[in-house]
């Protein structure tokens, strides 16, 4: 050291100079902080916001949207945050928090002197941004309410400044307590999670108010880094870093160490829920919620004029969605589709389903992503498509789970176009009350949502026309021929039966419970295709319908919510109900914004009279007998439901859609079956029928209404039967190979073919008219024959 300073001292440095230099540089980085400080307050790198500023402050809050049971489904947010109220917080939360974050929180006054010293070494002077340490949770509410920027170089101190002129605002005009509760709000959590009350819901399923205290200490820890510490992915440096908060609320009074060492002792139980947009509950019912809410925001604004925006004004919305029937409609459709995709396969399994230069198929590459993204870059179309059959590793969706396989991106459009599709609604038929919305078998990779989707009805639509004859006055238990018969008025239409049997005869009845086309289409003449479009039209049909006599084979595409209000009509007694599946609306502090329900209790056109209710007990009653010996008849035998069902299958042309509709007083339930594209379809009536297709589904769901006793007015509800009257005009047989005369008299006989059948009735009568003549002409030749020989007999016995 003295050889140093020698040396030094040889070197003649002028001392002087250099602690002039100093002096004059010191005043200088004070004269450049003072006057950076300054640059921020006065707004040079921007606005700090004013006292007025702070006191409106608002936060990006994300809606929420409830089951009917207030169960929370899902959330809509451009962030995923939720308010909490202070006191809805556990005291060990901001204990925690205080102790690890901000220990002198309640000694300063937004600003710690002691921790700003070490920022200003470390954070500004040495450029050290991992330093920590040195704000206090005050200032960290400024920075989550107002983001850092980017000033280059400068870019730390001049944010750390902001935030300390920010802070000292925000105590100056909130309680500590307001502070705390406004940190725990905007704080973030990772996985795009702000706020207490969202990440005690995502990481623990739970509350901020019964969070239990380990958990809490998990939360408060993550603060620290919340990717580093996510206790998802790191557990171990979660329980780590949880120890470490409990240690800190040891040390500064807040926790016992004897607790703190049992707490310790406690294993990580996480009980992640990540309820988002895509995933949780009824995801395609939330999709379809999200698109009404903004509908109906459209008609309302706030107290200032502006507009409400469901992604970002923390709204609740409360739906009429039940989500134990909801868990059931969707345990159905699984379980079904994933065994019935196995019969499809291999149903294709020797056959080729698609070829790469279908439409469909060129169709959906032109829509996709990728092609889009090759088509900016300038590819030619044969540039693309050799990309798209380049394999590249990607995951792979299946009923068994996702796997990553080597695929080319054309070939997953043909794997994923070869899915069988499904879509089930259940409805309340009192109140139109949507109790279950299952939109389609897999939400992430399938978004389209068959609910809404217009589709072929096939012969679910026959109760509406036989409805129409029952109003008419014809008779269920009217025997028809089963007869193709070509029908020259309709442009030569002649139906046929899907099984290809034409004998027999079948009652009107007995048409409709073995869906027999040819019958319908006697029905249908009879009644007249503009009676019939009217009377459907009268069950609140919005999609249209084709004013032909191919109504009565279903040609009609409807949506499964327009047939399941329809169906309500057989279940109500005549009477529609139209659904409804937002209850109300209410701001983020409980402030209805609109009332649903009870604008329903007041007005009176959500429901009409559509029919007579005598006449739709017996539509209904027939309806019955689909599924008691009909083509529903397997709800018995293999399902085992004993319950009252009014039920109805369809299959349409080529076994593209498969159908079942089923009701009674309580519940209405349609279910469709079917693929993207007409050409997914079974090749057999046996496979791709409606009772094979969809009925199953609905025979699930409604095993697991049936057990539950919380739906025991479901499972038990009866409906009224049909006038004794009305029942004698019901008591026939269905189906007989011939008319005996035990069956009809000729007189009857001979009325019943004059109402089916004008020709036939014109025939008849001139041969009963023919008959009468040759009788009376036979009777007056006998009678002259008699006379003359009467006559004769006098005058021989005279000559005698």
């Amino acid at each position: 050291m003295q050889q140093f300073m020698a040396s030094l001292r040889q070197k003649k440095i002028p001392w002087k100079r250099v602690g002039k230099l100093t002096l004059y540089g010191t005043i200088a980085g004070v004269v450049a902080i003072f006057v950076l400080i300054l640059s921020v307050y006065w707004g040079a790198f921007g606005k700090i916001p004013t006292v007025g500023d702070l006191r409106n402050i608002e936060n990006s809050l994300a809606s929420e949207v409830y089951s009917a049971d207030n169960t929370l489904l899902g959330k809509y947010y451009f962030v995923n945050r939720t308010t909490v109220d202070y006191q809805d917080i556990s005291p060990f939360l901001i204990n925690a928090l205080v102790a690890t974050e901000d220990a002198r929180f309640y000694q300063h006054g937004g600003v710690d002197m002691r921790s700003l010293g070490r920022v200003i070494v470390k954070s500004i002077l040495l450029q050290n941004d991992n330093s920590g340490g040195g704000s206090t949770i005050s200032q960290q509410l400024a920075k989550n309410l107002f983001p850092r920027k980017s000033f280059s170089f400068l870019s730390l101190p001049i944010n750390k400044i902001r935030e300390i002129f920010i802070a000292r605002r925000l105590e100056q005009l909130y309680s500590k307590e307001e502070i705390l509760e406004l940190y725990l709000n905007t704080v973030p959590f990772g996985e795009s999670v702000y706020g207490i009350g969202a990440a005690t819901q995502r990481f623990f399923s739970t509350t901020p108010q019964k969070i239990q205290q380990q958990d809490g200490a998990v939360l408060v820890g993550m603060l620290k880094a919340t990717t580093y510490y996510n206790p998802r992915k790191y557990p171990e440096r979660a329980q780590k870093r949880r120890n470490v908060v409990l240690s800190q609320m040891v040390k500064y009074g807040y926790l016992a160490e004897s607790k703190s060492t049992d707490l310790k002792g406690l294993p990580l139980e996480l009980k992640y829920k990540n309820v988002t947009r895509k995933d949780g509950q009824a995801p395609y019912f939330r999709q379809e919620v999200a698109k009404q809410v903004k509908q109906i925001l459209s008609n309302y604004t706030k107290d200032d004029g502006s507009e409400w925006n469901m992604y970002r004004d923390g709204l609740k919305i409360y739906t009429t969605l039940d989500p134990r029937m909801q868990r059931y409609a969707e345990e159905a459709v699984e379980i079904h589709m994933a065994s019935l995709q196995k019969s499809f396969d291999q149903h294709w399994k020797s056959r080729k389903l698609w070829n790469e230069n279908d439409k469909a198929i060129i169709r959906a590459m032109k829509q996709s992503p990728r092609y889009q993204s090759l088509k900016r870059q300038g590819l030619s179309e044969s540039q693309i498509m050799e990309e798209f059959k380049r394999p590249v590793n990607m995951n792979i969706w299946s009923w068994t789970g996702e796997s990553v396989q080597e695929m080319s991106p054309l070939d997953s459009i043909l794997y994923y176009k070869s899915f069988l599709q499904a879509g089930m609604l259940a409805m309340d038929p009192e109140t139109g009350a949507i109790r279950a919305w299952v939109g389609g078998i897999n939400f992430e990779h399938f978004k389209y949502d068959h609910v809404t989707a217009n589709r072929q009805v096939g012969s679910t639509f026959k109760p509406f026309v036989y409805a129409a004859g029952i109003e008419k006055g014809l008779d269920p238990c009217e025997y028809i021929p089963n007869q193709k018969v070509t029908y020259p008025k309709y442009n030569n239409w002649s139906p046929g039966n899907a099984d290809g049997k034409y004998e027999g005869y079948y009652s009107m009845m007995g048409g409709l419970v073995n869906s027999v086309n040819t019958v319908s289409a006697a029905v249908m003449k009879e009644v007249g295709v503009d009676t019939a479009w009217n009377f459907a039209r009268r069950f609140g049909f919005e999609s249209s319908l084709p004013k032909d006599p191919t109504l009565v084979l279903g040609t009609a595409d409807l949506t499964l919510r327009e047939m399941v209000s329809a169906y309500s009509g057989f279940a109500n007694r005549g009477r529609v109900v139209k659904p409804f599946f937002i209850a109300r609306i209410e701001t983020h502090d409980g402030r209805v914004i609109v009332d649903f329900e009870r604008q329903r209790k007041s007005s009176k056109d959500w429901r009409w009279q559509a029919m007579n209710p005598t006449e739709a007990d017996m539509v209904a009653y027939m309806l019955r007998k689909v599924v008691d010996s009909g083509t529903a008849k397997r709800l018995r035998y293999t399902y085992k439901l004993r319950n009252q069902i009014a039920g109805k299958t369809g299959t349409t042309q080529d076994q593209t859609d498969g159908w079942f509709m089923g009701a009674n007083p309580e519940l209405v339930v349609g279910v469709w079956v079917g693929g993207d594209e007409r050409k997914v379809r079974f090749r057999s009536l046996r496979l791709g029928q409606g009772a094979n297709m969809a009925l199953p589904i609905y025979g699930r769901f409604m095993q697991k209404v049936n057990g539950s006793g919380r739906y025991r007015n479901i499972r038990d509800a009866q409906f009224t039967n049909p006038s004794i009257l009305a029942m004698e005009g019901l008591n026939c047989n269905m189906y007989v190979e011939k008319l005996p005369m035990d069956i009809l008299d000729p007189f009857e006989m001979l009325i019943d073919q004059y109402r089916r059948n004008k020709e036939r009735r014109d025939s008849i009568r001139m041969e009963r008219e023919r008959d009468r003549s040759q009788r009376g002409r036979d009777r007056k030749r006998n009678s002259l024959k008699d006379l003359f020989k009467k006559k004769k007999r006098e005058r021989g016995a005279r000559y005698e």
